[in-house]
């Protein structure tokens, strides 16, 4: 026996309790993952088995932020998407939301499907990055619209590895036309441009951020003539970092996405709409018991004079002030004083002399 005094240290103790667990928990792992023999592998090499741990842990604290103005921006981005796609393939074209939410940018990455067409688009105004990814389905159908394919007819090209360069250059016109509506649709809020700046196949090479940033994913679905697929939006919450405090505001119908043809059209509809004046001679309040005691020949006094101007009211409220007076064989009022119209214009009223 030593004559040195042992002196106990707590974090030595935990640090090498915490590292006993741990190498415990991945042994469990493995060996549960061994009789199959299918443990399946992320496109990063991480056995999917073994991220319940450190991910978990990460995951977490993972809270997503509500953005209400991001949804408006992304109906709009529908609208414009349907009809720059009829355009672009001269099809009916039906666009939707398929969902809408927050993910780990590493985790969407991990769970992408291959082959899957990732455009790297760039927002000039906010200086940073985007991903739109095409789906394999959709990659496939739309390269068999833009070359005249059959309709009704399925694409049989999923089964194969990649994508062609002439396949690549068709997509890469579906994927600058949903970028060109994409910087349309944040407009109402901000002016931003998105431009392509280049196509990955490889989700290794699309890192714009980091694996354990915060992202928004915009999943859409467009149908062309029964032939379709999803495509993914996919945008870091560090590029809306300078919208951040306008995506936060709620909507409650001002100028975002204000549809000019609707406006004019009701604009033009209230117009002509038939609405009641009245010119009220003279008032005067009497008790139920006077009005109840009404008969035929009784004359009202309301001490209103021949020359004391009458009032003009529509639903209820008085638009104006005038004169009575004739104008053929019909009474008229002369508009005496009225702040959004000139003096001196006549009202008929109904009924004749």
């Amino acid at each position: 026996m030593t004559g040195r005094s042992m002196k106990f240290d707590p974090e030595a103790w935990l640090r090498d309790d915490v590292e006993a667990e741990w190498a415990l928990t991945r042994d469990r792992q493995q060996a549960a993952a061994l009789p199959g023999g299918t443990a399946r592998e992320t496109k990063r090499g991480i056995a999917a088995s073994e991220q319940s741990g450190i991910d978990a842990i990460i995951n977490a604290g993972f809270v997503s932020e509500r953005l209400p103005m991001l949804d408006v921006v992304f109906d709009r981005l529908v609208r414009l998407m349907t009809a720059s796609l009829r355009s672009l393939t001269s099809d009916t074209i039906e666009v939707s939301i398929e969902a809408v939410s927050s993910v780990r940018f590493g985790a969407f990455l991990n769970d992408m499907p291959l082959p899957s067409l990732i455009g790297v688009a760039h927002a000039h105004e906010w200086d940073n990055s985007a991903l739109l990814v095409v789906r394999p389905e959709l990659a496939f159908a739309v390269v068999d619209v833009l070359l005249g394919g059959r309709r009704g007819v399925p694409p049989a090209h999923i089964g194969r590895p990649g994508f062609t360069a002439i396949e690549t250059k068709l997509v890469e016109r579906l994927i600058g036309v949903v970028l060109s509506a994409l910087g349309e649709a944040f407009a109402p809020l901000a002016q931003v441009g998105f431009t392509l700046d280049r196509i990955e196949t490889n989700p290794r090479f699309a890192g714009i951020a980091r694996p354990t940033s915060a992202a928004v994913n915009a999943r859409f679905r467009i149908e062309m003539d029964e032939r379709g697929g999803l495509v993914d939006l996919v945008i870091p919450h560090a590029t809306l970092e300078p919208i951040r405090a306008l995506l936060l505001q709620r909507f409650t119908g001002e100028t975002l996405g204000r549809d000019s043809l609707w406006e004019r059209h009701l604009v033009s509809e209230l117009h002509r709409a038939s609405v009641d004046v009245e010119a009220v001679l003279g008032e005067q309040q009497m008790t139920l018991a006077d009005i109840m005691a009404f008969k035929p020949g009784q004359t009202l006094l309301f001490g209103t004079r021949e020359d004391q101007p009458i009032t003009l009211r529509c639903g209820g409220r008085t638009v104006g002030h005038g004169q009575m007076g004739r104008s053929g064989h019909q009474l008229a009022v002369r508009l005496t004083d009225r702040d959004t119209d000139k003096p001196g214009k006549a009202f008929r009223l109904r009924g004749e002399d």
